[in-house]
């Protein structure tokens, strides 16, 4: 456990982060990600393998076409981006038998590692709900993090990396008061995260591009901002809570492979490199 006074920081020891997460897979994804390109922004995009290409439809009579696998490893040719599982075949999970859960996150694990030829260890639940029966097949299936729907309207970390709540919906109807919160928050202690959620074929259900467009324009270009994809977020984290201290709590080590930064209050944030010990001051 890190010192009283030592707290985390992202990247380039950057207080607050920014990250997005977009579900199912679907065409409008590739606009999505044009955009975020253009804006600097980085997000996970959830799949579900076994429905790769589909057309689902929804209980309005809307089809939501998926993305082919040429198209989905067009998009994630870029690093900007990260693939995380979804299940294989979208079943709300807390509903399946345990060799069920198993084989839908195992699966899913599977395919898109073997597609992307990256290891995938992200998650967003179908439907959102789960419970510690999920939760503990998720861990068992190597799943490190999953998000959840219930938004809390707040920029904390998880307290559970397999229960993540994100901070809401793109349509929030107060969205501009949350922004306008978070850009102008100065953390002096704990770091903040910004987490947006939603499905990219939303906007052209509710023709509200704009909507998405206005939050991406509002949130790039910060230089107090890390953005980040869901992983970036979890790896910063997990590698600060590794960090090891001397017994008088006056010197920290970094045994992680990946710099991590820190600060101390009232003092400017510091880098720890790989397997290096530096002096608490």
């Amino acid at each position: 456990m890190a010192p009283k006074g030592l707290y985390l920081r992202f990247p380039d020891g950057k207080a607050k982060a920014l990250t997005f997460s977009y579900d199912d897979g679907v065409k409008e994804d590739m606009r999505l990600a044009e955009l975020f390109k253009s804006k600097g922004l980085k997000c996970t995009f959830n799949l579900n393998s076994a429905l790769i290409p589909f057309c689902e439809e929804d209980n309005k009579g809307r089809v939501h076409p998926k993305l082919t696998l040429d198209e989905l490893k067009e998009l994630f040719k870029d690093e900007q981006f990260e693939v995380a599982c979804h299940s294989a075949t979208h079943p709300m999970l807390t509903s399946c038998t345990d060799s069920v859960v198993l084989d839908e996150v195992l699966s899913d694990r599977k395919t898109l590692e073997e597609n992307f030829g990256r290891i995938v260890k992200g998650m967003a639940y179908p439907y959102g709900p789960t419970d510690e029966r999920v939760m503990g097949l998720l861990k068992s299936a190597g799943i490190v993090y999953s998000r959840v729907v219930t938004g809390t309207r707040e920029f904390s970390l998880p307290d559970n990396w397999l229960e993540w709540h994100p901070t809401c919906h793109h349509k929030l109807p107060d969205m501009d008061n949350l922004i306008e919160r978070f850009l102008t928050d100065k953390p002096i202690r704990d770091a903040k995260l910004f987490y947006i959620w939603g499905h990219s074929y939303e906007f052209t259900d509710n023709d509200n591009w704009e909507v998405i467009e206005k939050i991406a324009e509002k949130l790039s270009g910060r230089n107090d901002v890390f953005y980040g994809t869901n992983m970036e977020i979890y790896k910063a984290v997990e590698n600060f809570k590794r960090l090891e201290f001397s017994a008088d709590g006056k010197m920290v080590y970094n045994p992680s492979a990946q710099t991590v930064w820190a600060a101390m209050q009232g003092m400017p944030a510091f880098k720890i490199e790989p397997l290096e010990s530096v002096k608490l001051d």
